[in-house]
């Protein structure tokens, strides 16, 4: 048995339009799919080996809530430099995706009650 609210989500319309995209590719159709963010190509080899290298270094715990502390510093420099923007590293929050990101930008600015329009891929 499971909750009212279980019963009640529907299908999400990303997967939906990515296994569409997929039953097209296995059909030989050229798809350039634009449903989940996954990109097209395999990750560089920089970025394999700073994986490696952080695994070997014992970097496998979580990290913190709102990111790591030098990306988010990092960021703001990034902000100042090329787009003329003064932020605090505390006032960053680094997510692990972009459905995350809407998540927490929508919950910091809507109370209940409120409307809200979304729209669906």
């Amino acid at each position: 048995m499971v909750s009212k609210r279980v019963r009640s989500v529907s299908e999400s319309a990303t997967m939906r339009i990515a296994g569409l995209a997929s039953e097209l590719q296995r059909k030989g159709v050229d798809v350039i799919s634009f449903s989940l963010g996954e990109p097209d190509f395999i990750t560089p080899p920089h970025i394999c080996e700073a994986a490696k290298d952080a695994l070997d270094a014992g970097e496998t715990h979580y990290t913190p809530s709102a990111g790591i502390p030098e990306l988010r510093e990092e960021i703001a420099l990034k902000l100042q430099r090329e787009n003329n923007l003064q932020v605090k590293p505390s006032e960053i929050i680094v997510t692990p995706g972009a459905k995350q990101a809407i998540f927490e930008a929508v919950m910091s600015v809507v109370d209940d009650g409120d409307e809200v329009i979304l729209f669906d891929p």
